[in-house]
């Protein structure tokens, strides 16, 4: 059995990111594109913004209807990785400044919502006494994922045809791999979905918690990773040239997303063995202080201000696979797909907020203050997390360690 676990937790985590590639790949063509000239600045950021906006479609749809939890979660990844790979290939045959091309990106995006959480449903079945590291090493791998385009903008960018065909290429080996997988002896599926699995969202208040922690995290997350690089160009800029800045933005941006990958594992090493609302608000408590004090920094010398961008991007996801793990243990058995799908959905929306706030920050006030508000994300997740610890049912949590 324990041969088994570590061969379909494998296999679980390859193929997550393998179809993944659907997503990342959209932001790795964005500047080759732009260089062709196909793309203006408003359908490049159409082309991103998209596959996200498809996917919080998605997540809502599936968690209404119970998808994850009503089917088996192998056969419903592969059918949505076989759909994505034909969506994204689709872009090869048409202009990629057309309205259809962003229609197959926001498909795209609509379909992850059978891979992304049900691949998380998937690792946590296999969960024993180390969910916190299982969701963390999914979440790692992903975060690998999204750093990767910014080390192909470094490296001079690779053809965009050739990027879109290998991640629909990778996207099918995906679905044909997750086949291979068996699910985890905690996996328990729903007979029939009621309004009352995804009424839990809010109705039970230990769950709400969990999610308002995860709320708080996704303010923060994705508007930093969004305009860290834009704001590490403007402030490398002030001690030397704008074509050095920007390629020396583009190399710490690859590393400040990566080390988030390292920092989503450690953190779940110690959540499983010192309590989940633990470790999530340290690490809310840390990235909140990096965005308070990092426009402090901004006319600092290059080498201060990356260590607290490294700091920053590893705190910033460290507590992300705590919130997923977190719902799973406090969830009936055959509602926990639902609510970790109800969960991405809700916290990918709110990310719409934050992502277009920042800029606008920026440009009323300059970069240096533009992150200030990224912390009442934190803030507002710890805040969360410390009243989930009070709870008699935080006893659930990471075998009794809150």
């Amino acid at each position: 059995m324990a041969t088994e676990r570590v061969r379909s937790i494998t296999i679980i985590v390859l193929c997550e990111v393998a179809v993944l590639t659907l997503w990342f790949s959209a932001t790795a063509v964005v500047p080759a594109l732009k260089a062709e000239g196909g793309l203006d600045d408003h359908t490049a950021s159409l082309f991103t913004s998209a596959v996200q906006i498809g996917f919080v479609v998605g997540t809502l749809a599936s968690a209404l209807f119970g998808l994850a939890d009503r089917f088996d979660g192998r056969k419903l990844f592969a059918a949505c990785a076989l759909i994505g790979a034909g969506a994204n290939a689709l872009i090869l045959f048409v202009d990629p400044a057309s309205g259809t091309t962003i229609g197959l990106r926001f498909a795209t995006g609509v379909i992850m919502a059978g891979v992304y959480p049900v691949g998380m449903r998937l690792v946590v079945a296999w969960a024993k006494a180390d969910m916190g590291l299982l969701v963390g090493l999914l979440v790692g791998a992903l975060t690998l994922g999204s750093a990767s385009p910014h080390l192909f903008q470094f490296l001079g960018g690779l053809d965009w045809r050739l990027t879109l065909a290998s991640a629909s290429v990778v996207s099918v080996f995906g679905a044909v791999g997750i086949l291979m997988a068996r699910e985890g002896p905690g996996t328990r599926r729903a007979a029939s979905f009621h309004f009352r699995h995804i009424a839990a969202y809010w109705t039970e208040r230990p769950i709400r918690y969990a999610n308002f922690g995860y709320l708080g995290h996704m303010w923060e997350l994705y508007a930093m990773w969004a305009w860290i690089g834009v704001f590490l160009a403007a402030a490398y800029a002030t001690h030397m040239s704008s074509e050095d800045a920007r390629a020396l933005a583009a190399l710490m941006t690859f590393w400040v997303i990566a080390a988030g990958g390292l920092g989503a594992v450690v953190a779940g090493f110690l959540a499983d063995r010192f309590g989940r609302t633990t470790i999530a608000s340290a690490s809310m408590i840390i990235s909140g202080l990096c965005a308070l004090t990092i426009g402090m920094l901004f006319d600092a010398s290059p080498v201060m201000l990356s260590v607290v961008a490294l700091v920053w991007g590893f705190s910033v996801v460290a507590d992300s696979a705590q919130f997923s793990a977190s719902v799973a243990e406090l969830s009936d058995p055959e509602r926990v797909g639902t609510m970790m799908t109800a969960q991405t959905s809700v916290g990918f929306l709110l990310t719409l907020i934050s992502v277009h706030l920042v800029p606008w920050m920026a440009e009323e006030w300059g970069w240096r203050n533009a992150f200030y508000v990224l912390a009442i994300g934190p803030a507002f997740g710890t805040y969360a997390m410390l009243r989930l610890r009070r709870m008699p049912d935080a006893l659930k949590l990471a075998g009794g360690r809150r």
